[in-house]
């Protein structure tokens, strides 16, 4: 089993002024991610903020990045039903994204047998035809226990599982049963040092931070595969620093906001903050420009 290998960028879904996706915008995130080295684009995950755009757009988006990455692309296709993920998942196939990553339906909960149900349906109707990942993201979706993915998985009709949980017990069980199996994707930026160094560890990470500063995330994954134990230290280090702010802000705040400091177009935010959090963010934004020349010295040097 080959490909998923490396850090795949979860990227944001830069808007217009009326909340349409800016396909310019789109597209020098995409030419951004290429050169800061990561090894795949994920669009319309959680940091994608998927809910928030039509199907078609969805669909044109997909099929334009598809052609302007220079890096596979996976896709998020999450909706509030099957049909919806069903038919975003063959358009990300006819548009060459070289996967699909399928979260439980939105907003409503869903109970495990419900879930199973859903998802080999969803594998019924897909086949063989992409490599379709179960993506466990909690914040967002019904969560599925390590005993109602693992059977799932045992079919052999996905490529695997991102897990974005934060619970490392589940992902050690997800890892002891992978074993060359599946594909197992580390979707949590404040695990990705610890189980990437484990013994068999993440095959690959799904990372927002990588949105930002690809160069960080890529570096510090270079650096684990290498065993360099100082600079493991130092860009876990950073990226945990940055990860701290992250926490005070609703996501995906402050990864949009962090992406427009580097000088690309991100649009406004879909739910404004109190006043509060617009003090907090002016703090952020002064001590982020700081923070990101000593993280591209040490990206560099790593």
């Amino acid at each position: 089993m080959t490909g998923f290998q490396g850090v795949h960028a979860a990227a944001i879904t830069p808007r217009g002024k009326q909340g349409e996706i800016d396909f310019g915008a789109a597209f020098d995130l995409v030419d951004h991610l290429c050169k800061g080295g990561v090894r795949g684009i994920v669009l319309f995950g959680d940091y994608g903020e998927y809910p928030s755009f039509t199907v078609e757009e969805r669909s044109r988006l997909t099929y334009l990045a598809v052609k302007r990455s220079r890096v596979p692309v996976l896709v998020g296709v999450g909706s509030a039903t099957m049909d919806l993920s069903v038919s975003l998942a063959r358009d990300a196939r006819d548009a060459g994204a070289a996967a699909v990553l399928i979260p439980p339906p939105l907003f409503y909960h869903y109970e495990p047998d419900d879930l199973v149900e859903f998802y080999h349906r969803i594998a019924s109707q897909l086949g063989s035809s992409i490599d379709a990942f179960l993506s466990n993201t909690p914040h967002s979706a019904s969560s599925f226990t390590v005993d109602t993915a693992l059977p799932l998985l045992q079919t052999g009709h996905f490529a695997g599982i991102e897990d974005a949980s934060g619970n490392l017990e589940s992902f050690a069980s997800f890892e002891a049963a992978a074993a060359g199996n599946f594909r197992l994707l580390v979707s949590n930026d404040a695990l990705f040092t610890r189980v990437r160094c484990g013994s068999g560890g993440a095959h690959g990470a799904i990372s927002s931070t990588a949105c930002v500063v690809p160069e960080l995330v890529v570096a510090l994954d270079r650096a684990i595969a290498s065993s360099k134990s100082d600079q493991v230290s130092a860009l876990d280090g950073a990226l945990q620093e940055f990860l701290r702010w992250e926490a005070l802000f609703p996501k995906p705040v402050l990864v949009k906001v962090a992406t427009g400091l580097r000088g690309l177009k991100t649009g406004n935010a879909s739910v404004p903050l109190c006043r509060g959090k617009e003090r907090l963010l002016n703090e952020f934004c002064e001590w982020f420009q700081g923070w990101l020349q000593a993280v591209r010295k040490m990206s560099a040097n790593a």
